[in-house]
């Protein structure tokens, strides 16, 4: 059964293109009645006779403003019906992808408040400043087994469906979140945290369903739904970790050295992220799919068609081959406001996951290394109120800076005020107490709230510069190249901490200088990138939606 609602579909096309030929062969009848003072009856009946393709198209072409067809076993059809007929937030759905893009982002950074601590249990640094470099080989492992196959999780999310890559994706948190918790050894740890990245390819899928189930003046929000969760969970993850992580010790009336959390002591908080985990995929059963299941069944009958219509086209020199392939077919890797966006994304990303990794190794490194002293549970509480402060700006204010600045400004904006901030970072070391803990607070809050804004606008620039039919494979191809970088800034930082904790006495940028120093040189970097000629804006209003790009074909 198919259910009608009138917008303006691709069906137009047809329409379009017959109305091109009429006015085509109309100017060539006037030519000829002028050259000869007759009326030319014959050849033009012959002439239209000659296009069958055309004539059958006619018979089912519908009127300039047509139908929307919908398939009533189709999820994305009714997706697309409710856009249509309600012009409001989808909340429900929204409030769905918030949770399991939560659920996805906690064990990225549950480990950072522990894994100094993991690393040091393991015995596998001979020297305290060696403990910083191993434990960014744990952090980059994630990463890099993300990298390696996020684009294979778009082009699956694109052929097979959103909904099955974000179900499996999320059980894959499930299971190895829980075995990297019991990890005996640097290298299971390291294994553990490589196929948790390598198989749970959500992030792209989630990013590609987020902007659909949205109409177009809604897709900053469904896009800053996505990176706020994604944001909560990379801040309120270390929280879990640093509370939960050595219950024995922190709580010996609640749990004994005896038990599995005395064996284990970073057991318990992988344990709940994965019990978390499991609702999530739990509630996935309620998304519906926005990938069309009936596209693939006319597939062979439009191509056809396109090639009768082309051919008739060209026997009378009509340049349309245009027609032939559409924008959205379009090479991604060609596709300059596509890849500039993810280049300046990949940037900030590096950026950001380098400072994730250091701060947390930097505050609970000693006062000798220029550390704060901070014990897993003071980590744990900067980052969660760092993880308030985020949400209530991302919901509240962003999307209104957003509709006034545009996204690239305030990316820019964002990056401006990052650089001075981190500048001050070293000498928070000097400070102690609640002065300590109060500016902390609030630098980490702003300079997480600035980085969720670069972000957000980022992937908003990201998804307007392709098509939804290929949005999936878009965002696989950023989730590469940003897992990428930041599979380095966690080595990276890593390293470049215990590098810097071994020159306290250096006459130019000693100790944690050097680390903040290179890190606002990296938001330098991006910074200059957010202008041309390095970052292409899109155009909306040919970009925005499929249906758009096919309407103006033949404009």
């Amino acid at each position: 059964m198919v259910e009608k609602h009138s917008i303006y579909t691709h069906r137009q096309k047809p329409r379009k293109l017959c109305q091109l030929l009429h006015l085509i062969l109309s100017n060539s009848t006037t030519r000829v009645k002028k050259q000869t003072k007759q009326p030319l009856q014959i050849p033009i009946a012959n002439v239209i006779l000659s296009f069958a393709p055309l004539q059958k198209m006619a018979e089912n072409a519908a009127p300039l403003i047509e139908k929307q067809e919908y398939h009533e076993s189709c999820a994305a059809c009714k997706v697309e019906q409710m856009k249509d007929s309600d012009a409001g937030i989808p909340f429900k759905l929204l409030i769905l992808v918030w949770l399991i893009t939560l659920a996805a982002a906690l064990p990225i950074s549950s480990l950072f408040p522990f894994l100094y601590f993991m690393v040091r249990d393991l015995h596998i640094a001979d020297k305290e400043e060696d403990i910083s470099y191993y434990a960014g080989y744990v952090g980059s492992s994630f990463m890099l087994g993300r990298a390696l196959t996020s684009l294979l999780w778009g082009l699956v999310a694109d052929k097979y469906g959103r909904k099955p890559v974000i179900m499996f994706g999320t059980l894959i948190v499930v299971i190895f979140n829980t075995l990297f918790g019991v990890s005996v050894n640097f290298w299971m740890a390291i294994i553990t945290r490589f196929l948790l990245g390598s198989l749970c390819g959500t992030l792209g899928p989630l990013r590609a369903y987020a902007s659909e189930i949205c109409r177009k003046e809604h897709q900053a929000l469904g896009m800053s739904v996505i990176s706020t969760s994604w944001g909560i969970g990379l801040v309120i993850g270390p929280a879990v970790g640093g509370f939960l992580a050595q219950p024995a010790e922190k709580y010996p009336q609640m749990f004994s050295e005896k038990s599995i959390f005395g064996r284990f002591p970073y057991f318990l908080p992988c344990l709940v992220i994965s019990a978390f985990a499991l609702v999530a995929s739990i509630l996935c059963l309620w998304l519906p799919e926005t990938i069309h299941a009936h596209d693939k069944e006319n597939i062979a009958e439009k191509a056809a068609m396109e090639d009768d219509i082309y051919e008739s086209i060209q026997s009378y020199k009509v340049e349309v081959s245009e027609l032939r392939r559409p924008v959205s077919q379009k090479s991604l890797l060609r596709n300059w406001p596509l890849m500039s966006a993810i280049m300046v994304y990949c940037i900030f990303q590096l950026h950001d996951m380098a400072y994730s990794e250091i701060f947390s190794l930097w505050a609970v490194s000693s006062r000798r290394l220029g550390g704060l002293h901070f014990d897993s549970a003071d980590v744990g509480s900067v980052l969660s109120i760092t993880g308030v402060g985020m949400l209530v700006f991302q919901l509240s204010v962003y999307t209104w800076v957003e509709r006034i600045l545009g996204p690239v400004m305030v990316s820019r904006i964002g990056a401006v005020i990052t650089i001075p901030l981190l500048t001050t970072y070293p000498f928070l070391a000097n400070l102690s107490g609640l002065v300590l803990l109060w500016l902390l607070n609030c630098a980490s809050m702003l300079k997480n709230i600035l980085a969720i804004s670069i972000t957000t606008g980022l992937l908003v620039l990201q998804n307007r510069a392709v098509t939804k039919e290929r949005r999936g494979a878009a965002n696989g191809i950023s989730m590469t190249a940003m897992s990428l970088c930041k599979a380095i800034g966690p080595a990276v930082g890593g390293s470049l901490l215990s590098y810097a904790q071994g020159r306290l006495d250096a006459d130019f940028l000693p100790g944690v200088h050097l680390v903040f120093f290179t890190l606002n040189a990296v938001e330098f970097v991006g910074l200059v990138m957010t202008f041309r000629p390095f970052l292409v804006v899109p155009e909306d209003d040919s970009l925005s939606s499929s249906a758009g790009d096919r309407e103006t074909l033949l404009s």
